[in-house]
């Protein structure tokens, strides 16, 4: 639809729309615009703590992390787990190693995860 086909009412009242800001558009608009941001002026990331179950590749160990829930019908505690490939740049970490690992861009077809501090080494 043209101006040409629009009364001078309508006209009036697309205007009258398009110019008020409702106070929760201001809400909306400030919450996008904000981020969590960490020390380093990066947006926050994921981190797991977990397992190294392997540590066979140059430069990658495999972290098992597992997670407890409740079943959704009978309440009873079901576990799962699930591997993910993390880099270690100096191959410092061995099997067993419970480390904190964190997301990070893609490094290869699987990584997509960085070790970032060990928590717990086994005696």
């Amino acid at each position: 639809m043209s101006q040409t086909d629009m009364s001078e009412n309508e006209m009036e009242q697309v205007e009258n729309a398009t110019a008020e800001v409702t106070p929760e558009a201001e809400v909306q608009e400030s919450a996008v615009a904000t981020a969590t941001v960490d020390e380093n002026g990066r947006a926050s990331r994921k981190s797991r703590t977990g397992v190294i179950s392997s540590d066979k590749c140059d430069k990658t160990v495999t972290v098992v992390i597992e997670r407890r829930f409740p079943h959704k019908l009978y309440g009873k505690g079901v576990k799962r787990s699930k591997k993910y490939h993390a880099h270690d740049e100096n191959n410092e970490y061995q099997v067993g190693d419970t480390v904190r690992i964190m997301e990070t861009r893609p490094l290869s077809k699987t990584k997509r995860w960085r070790v970032i501090e060990l928590i717990e080494r086994p005696a």
